[in-house]
């Protein structure tokens, strides 16, 4: 690890001010270190961002809901509220790593997490992501990677609550200069899709400072398989959330993640048309298989995620 800097904000605008094109924003640290210590990132500056108060707040006072950056996977996965009114969101959180990594790792933070290939942590690797020539997982150890994506490089995307954050219509408030900016799941994510070098669609000098849920979603799940029943990241996640009121379903939305570099949608006339028959759902889960390019060691997906994708939209209706 190199050299840095260490900087404690006590305000947004203080920490957008320490900020400079070679600093990094630090929350619980658990990615940031890891890349430091790889050799990965090697920041001049490193900004604390523990001691806003603002931004470790749960605001459920509207039909809005408010998270600051700074809350912790811990506090989701067992505030009651989130429990009873977004029961996917609170599944999401429990899922993330161990309970001493709950309770250190931010909201903010997992959004904003890079990449876990492991050619891209490899400190002896200049990998495709990171600026090289070559995505050496597409023809070497594929197994955890992407079955869809838009790039060369077939890194998938790890953040458990971007999965459901996208089925439920959430909006991240991103402080971007003097301004902040609103920005949707899919849009925090799209430059992923396009750009290899992306994890998300973040500047240098970001900030995620909050995450806004609208609740009219009143029926929400997440479910992952994973090789280990704790503590293990995600072979293929899914989050499926839509209303459903007067024996009708609107808005219903399901994303897969592990799967691609961003939240994968799955985009079906049946979903938006509020069709959850068993056919319905049978024909959804097909068009999975359709458009999925698995690679040498990463078939096994397109299996998983049917599969979960089947058991999400029959959790909602039941």
């Amino acid at each position: 690890m190199n050299n840095f800097e260490y900087a404690r904000a006590r305000s947004i605008d203080g920490a957008i001010q320490l900020s400079t094109a070679d600093s990094r924003f630090l929350a619980g640290g658990i990615d940031l270190l890891g890349e430091m210590k790889e050799y990965i990132s090697s920041p001049n500056r490193v900004i604390d961002l523990k001691s806003i108060p603002e931004l470790d707040q749960i605001d459920t006072s509207t039909r809005v809901w408010k998270l600051g950056a700074n809350v912790t996977i811990a506090d989701i996965a067992r505030n009651e509220q989130i429990i009873a009114t977004l029961p996917g969101l609170a599944e999401a959180a429990a899922e993330v790593g161990s309970p001493q990594i709950r309770n250190v790792a931010t909201l903010g933070g997992n959004l904003a997490q890079h990449s876990r290939c492991w050619y891209y942590r490899h400190r002896d690797l200049h990998c495709l992501k990171r600026g090289g020539s070559t995505c050496y997982a597409r023809e070497g150890e594929n197994k955890y990677h992407s079955l869809f994506t838009g790039n060369p490089c077939i890194s998938p995307v790890v953040s458990n609550l971007a999965i459901i954050l996208a089925a439920l219509n959430a909006t991240v408030h991103v402080r971007r200069g003097s301004k902040e900016v609103p920005l949707t799941i899919s849009e925090l994510y799209v430059e992923a899709w396009n750009n290899p070098l992306a994890d998300n669609s973040l500047h240098p000098g970001d900030l995620i400072v909050s995450v806004d849920i609208p609740i009219q979603k009143n029926r929400s799940t997440y479910l992952q398989v994973s090789e280990k029943s704790d503590f293990d990241w995600a072979l293929v996640s899914c989050a499926a959330a839509g209303q459903f009121t007067g024996n009708r379903w609107l808005d219903v939305a399901v994303f897969l993640g592990a799967v691609a570099p961003v939240p994968y949608q799955i985009e079906s006339a049946l979903l938006q048309s509020g069709d959850l028959s068993s056919k319905s759902i049978d024909s959804v889960v097909d068009s999975i298989s359709a458009k999925a390019t698995p690679l040498t060691q990463n078939r096994y997906k397109v299996s998983i995620a049917r599969a979960l994708v089947r058991r999400a939209l029959t959790r909602i209706i039941s």
